[in-house]
């Protein structure tokens, strides 16, 4: 174990120092490592689904930090286009797997599965850029935070249709409580979204950093439990958790306490993904894979482009705004583990896109930094823009 563990950290400290230089996001250095040390080629580690495990620790740390640093939106205008972008992608979704099935002579199912691959992006590289670029606080970054959490909102349904055709005896309570408790969340946001501080003071732990970090962790952690429990996913159960820590200030040291964890086992999550490379499949199928990779870039891209130009974005802006939410994210390769394990879908379906989503994962970072160029970033980031942003929408 100390071995495995010591050549994993060298292996990526020695991939993250390259795409430094590079001007690239961590997170390639984390896949490829995953790639590198997997079970096709160093052989390093044969088991991806124990690293995948304790990888998805990092999204929900990942989820929290967000809720801890985000604005409750207070205008209707921040909530709606949200609601109008993420319902235009599904459409849009749908129609496009319509066609690519037909052309491949899919059955219906595999086609609703196609478009819940176009239907979710990765939260984990598209905030890893809103950072990078600056542009998390402005209107522009919040619109795409909220379509985010929307995504995260739809895992629950997404995952009811799949239960129901793998066979499941459907239970109307488990959609309908989901349903109820959204409901109570956004009035609870709507609560306190103009509360700057609520007063909730332990001032034993103010000076204890074991007792804060595993105070952190039971949070973070306890609210992705209750929020599965009932049926949502874990990690807007984590959101709503940094959400509700973010607005008290005897909860400040919670940000230096976990940040390490968070860093950590996000590092494990995109590290899985590599491991979960079939590279002899990739090979010996790489024109599907190339081409389907391409087209799921592109494809997303040109989408996401429409509904951002749609709520009257800018051209620009709106192709930046494509080229993030550009890649399959995780809960896809949730989705698409679920269908082959109840046998919605085929062994090849399920390898094809699975090397499709972890190489849109991968070259969506490459596609991002394409799409700054044309767009000229820096006109969001500069501070004296966003107050005009904000006035707009």
């Amino acid at each position: 174990m100390l071995w495995t563990v010591c050549v994993l950290c060298m292996t990526t400290l020695g991939l993250m120092f390259l795409l430094k230089k590079l001007n690239q996001p961590y997170l390639i250095a984390y896949i490829i490592a995953g790639i590198l040390l997997g079970p096709h080629v160093l052989k390093l580690f044969t088991q991806p689904e124990e690293i995948e495990v304790v990888g998805e620790i990092g999204i929900l740390l990942l989820m929290f930090f967000i809720g801890m640093e985000i604005n409750i939106p207070n205008k209707k205008s921040l909530i709606i286009k949200p609601l109008l972008a993420q319902s235009i992608k599904i459409v849009l979704s749908l129609l496009f797997a319509y066609f690519i099935g037909k052309f491949l002579s899919l059955d219906d199912k595999s086609i609703v599965l196609i478009a819940m691959l176009f239907t979710f992006n990765s939260t984990a590289v598209v905030v890893e850029f809103l950072k990078k670029h600056g542009t998390i606080h402005t209107a522009f970054g919040i619109v795409i935070l909220n379509i985010l959490l929307l995504q995260d909102l739809l895992l629950a349904p997404a995952l009811t249709v799949l239960k129901f055709w793998s066979g499941e005896k459907y239970n109307f309570f488990s959609f309908i409580l989901p349903l109820a408790v959204c409901l109570a969340i956004f009035f609870i946001f709507r609560k306190i979204r103009h509360i700057r501080e609520i007063n909730f003071s332990y001032s034993f732990l103010e000076n204890d950093h074991d007792l804060q970090v595993f105070s952190g962790l039971f949070i973070c952690l306890g609210f992705g439990v209750l929020a599965e429990a009932i049926g949502m996913s874990a990690a807007l159960g984590s959101f709503i958790a940094g959400v509700l820590v973010g607005k008290m200030k005897a909860f400040h040291w919670l940000e230096h306490s976990l940040l390490p964890f968070k860093v950590f086992f996000v590092s494990l999550f995109f590290v899985s993904i590599g491991l979960r490379m079939d590279i002899p499949y990739l090979i010996s199928n790489y024109k599907l894979i190339v081409l389907g990779t391409i087209v799921v870039l592109i494809s997303n891209s040109i989408m996401s482009a429409v509904f951002f130009r749609f709520l009257n974005f800018k051209w620009k802006d709106s192709l930046y705004g494509g080229a993030l939410l550009s890649q399959t994210g995780e809960f896809g390769i949730l989705a698409l583990s679920i269908a082959y394990k109840t046998n919605i879908v085929e062994y090849e379906l399920y390898k094809a896109g699975l090397g499709i989503t972890c190489l849109s994962l991968l070259f969506s970072t490459i596609w991002i930094s394409i799409g700054t160029i044309f767009k000229g970033h820096k006109n969001i980031i500069n501070k004296d823009n966003v107050g005009a942003h904000f006035k707009h929408y």
